[in-house]
C-alpha cells in the first residue's frame, strides 16, 4: 500500500536546467531519511514548465536512483487526456510504481468528462492511479459519487485530497470503503486527515524535513495511545513548517528552505519566481523553531 509520508519532490535548477546531481542526491536523502514514497514531477517538481523530454526524465532518474528501495508514484496527469496516457505509459514502462494523474486544469470538464479522462488513461495503462483531486489549482472538484464511479476500474486506488475538506475523508470513507486509499495533500490537516481514516500524505514539508514526517506519520497512523501523543507533538513542532512553506507560491518557499538546507539551490522557473525578502525571514524562523536549522 502506498501510505505514510510521501514527497512532493521538488525538481533542482542549475542555470534554468534540470541539475540532476544535487535531484539523485535528493532522492538518496528521502531514502536515507525515511521517505515511504517518492512523487516525481508533481506541482512541486514544477511540471508545467518542464519540457515532455524533462518530464520523463526526472520520473527516469527517481526510478533507476531508487532501486526499488520505496515506491515511486509518478506525476503523470495533464489537461490533455491523450498526453496524460503518454506520460503514465512512459512512467510504466521504466517500472514506476504508479501514477498520480491530477484532474484536468482549465479545460473545466464535467463530472462525467472527469470519469471518461481517468477511465481512458486506466484502460491504456497498466499501473496503479492516484487521482489528484485539488480543486484550488484546477478549478474543478470531483465528487465523492465520481470517484466511486472511478474506484471499480482495475487500476484506479486511491486519491491524494487536497480540498481542504475534511469531512470528504468520512464521505469518502463510508461511500467506496477503506481499501480506497486517501492520501492529504495539505501538510496542515494531516493529523486529523490520518484519524478520519487517511493513510498518508504527499507532502511538501517532507522535501526538507523528511524524518520528522515519515515519524509524524508512522505515530499518527498508530494503534498505540502513547505513539498518537507523540504524532501530537510533533504535530506542533511540524505546524509552522507547514505554514511557512505556502506563504507563497510552492514550490518557491519549500525551494528557499532547500537551498538554507544545502540541498538544492533556490532557482525556480517562470512565472513562479524566488521567495520575498520577508518570505525568506518566515521560512528561516520556521526551520530554526522545528530545529532543521
Amino acid at each position: 500500500m502506498f501510505k505514510g509520508s510521501n514527497v512532493a519532490l521538488v525538481t533542482p535548477f542549475k542555470n534554468d536546467k534540470l541539475d540532476e546531481e544535487n535531484y539523485i542526491k535528493l532522492i538518496h536523502f528521502h531514502i536515507e531519511n525515511g521517505t515511504n514514497g517518492l512523487v516525481p514531477a508533481g506541482t512541486t517538481g514544477e511540471s508545467p514548465t518542464l519540457s515532455h523530454n524533462e518530464h520523463e526524465k526526472v520520473i527516469e532518474l527517481c526510478v533507476s536512483e531508487s532501486r526499488g528501495k520505496i515506491p515511486v508514484f509518478a506525476g503523470t496527469g495533464s489537461n490533455s487526456t491523450e498526453e496524460a496516457v503518454s506520460l503514465t505509459k512512459h512512467a510504466e514502462k521504466i517500472g514506476a510504481d504508479g501514477a498520480l494523474i491530477v484532474t484536468p486544469y482549465y479545460n473545466k470538464p464535467t463530472q462525467e468528462g472527469l470519469y471518461q479522462h481517468y477511465k481512458l488513461i486506466n484502460d491504456q495503462c497498466g499501473i496503479p492511479i492516484l487521482i489528484y483531486n485539488i480543486p484550488s489549482r484546477s478549478v474543478i472538484d470531483m465528487s465523492v459519487d465520481t470517484m466511486a464511479r472511478l474506484s471499480e476500474l482495475k487500476n484506479i486506488i486511491g486519491v491524494k485530497d487536497a480540498t481542504g475538506d475534511l469531512d470528504r475523508v468520512d464521505q469518502t470513507l463510508k461511500k467506496i470503503g477503506k481499501d480506497f486509499i486517501q492520501l492529504t495533500g495539505n501538510d496542515d490537516n494531516a493529523l486529523e486527515f490520518n484519524k478520519r481514516g487517511g493513510v498518508g500524505a504527499i507532502s511538501v514539508t517532507a522535501n526538507i524535513a523528511p524524518k520528522i514526517c515519515s515519524d509524524f506519520q508512522k505515530f499518527s497512523i498508530s494503534n498505540n495511545s502513547t505513539e498518537n501523543m507523540e504524532a501530537e507533538a510533533l504535530n506542533r513542532i511540524l505546524q509552522p513548517v507547514h505554514h511557512a512553506m505556502f506563504v507563497e507560491s510552492n514550490p518557491s518557499p519549500v525551494k528557499y528552505a532547500a537551498k538554507l538546507l544545502k540541498l538544492c539551490d533556490d532557482s525556480v522557473r517562470l512565472p513562479l519566481v524566488k521567495v520575498t525578502d520577508k518570505t525568506k525571514d518566515i521560512v528561516e524562523k520556521a526551520l530554526k523553531s522545528a530545529k532543521l536549522l
